[in-house]
């Protein structure tokens, strides 16, 4: 397969083995230009975003201020360039715009912003985003609206004492409407989740706090359509852990936490580009 990519979609038929592709491929570009970081958190993430932006989220790239939108928060807003290229894909603004990420005066920061079309809010202070999420799904059911809320948070952001009072909201208040993704990649800023600050036993921590638990492989995208276009409990809020691999999709950035970090050179670039796409 070549290292190029024909224009991008303007709906959601797209299969999203080929938008994962695509986002991959896009921020590992981002990456590279703007010699910036958390390329290995893009990637852990990049099958769920094909999920949702293809299969799940209900969004009208022609109207993102919708009122009846759903709402899609990242929490963990370090991976902007992952969340940018898939609205590029999604046809929020056109893919060239790319190439602004993260250049001085760009509305493309570097953490997550809502000047960009298609951004709910901005992100990048962990522990902040389950909350915001929280008051949408509230909001969106005392409007009576048919909006869903999803947040997706990283594992190591689970340390923050402001995501538990969220986790306790949810569950009280009977929010529906709301699922939370957590990318269980198991590797934080630091070291290892488990070495740093160990969420064991994970799981059963969130039905203990009242929520739907539901585990899968977050880069098997059949499970994660299974388990993220699932109709809603009609009592609680769910969750969805997806256990990732941080840097999915490259060999040589898979499971290493230097890739929080690290931005590919010119020669780490064509090598990534070329095991995505598969020439």
């Amino acid at each position: 397969m070549p290292d190029t990519m024909p224009e991008s979609p303007r709906d959601n038929t797209m299969d999203p083995a080929e938008f994962a592709r695509r986002i991959r491929v896009h921020a590992l570009r981002m990456v590279h230009r703007a010699n910036a970081s958390h390329i290995g958190s893009c990637f852990s993430m990049a099958d769920v975003l094909a999920v949702l932006y293809t299969r799940v989220l209900r969004l009208d790239p022609t109207r993102p201020d919708d009122p009846d939108r759903d709402r899609f928060v990242l929490s963990k807003g370090h991976a902007a360039a992952i969340l940018y290229a898939a609205l590029a894909e999604r046809g929020f603004f056109p893919p060239a715009l790319l190439d602004d990420y993260s250049r001085n005066g760009s509305p493309f920061t570097g953490h997550v912003s809502h000047a960009i079309p298609g951004v709910e809010v901005s992100t990048g202070s962990l522990g902040h985003g389950l909350p915001i999420a929280t008051g949408l799904a509230l909001a969106a059911r005392a409007a009576g609206r048919p909006s869903r809320v999803v947040c997706l948070l990283s594992d190591g952001e689970c340390d923050e004492g402001s995501n538990w009072e969220a986790i306790l909201f949810a569950p009280h208040h009977r929010l529906t409407n709301l699922t939370v993704i957590v990318d269980h990649n198991k590797i934080q800023s630091f070291g290892r989740v488990d070495e740093v600050l160990d969420l064991a036993p994970f799981a059963d921590k969130w039905r203990a706090f009242g929520w739907r638990t539901v585990e899968v492989d977050g880069h098997d995208l059949g499970a994660l359509e299974g388990a993220l276009g699932a109709p809603p409990d009609p009592e609680k809020p769910r969750v969805v852990i997806a256990h990732t691999v941080k840097g999915r999709g490259v060999s040589f950035m898979e499971d290493r936490l230097e890739w929080h970090y690290k931005s590919p050179s010119a020669e780490q670039l064509a090598q990534a580009v070329a095991e995505i796409l598969g020439s």
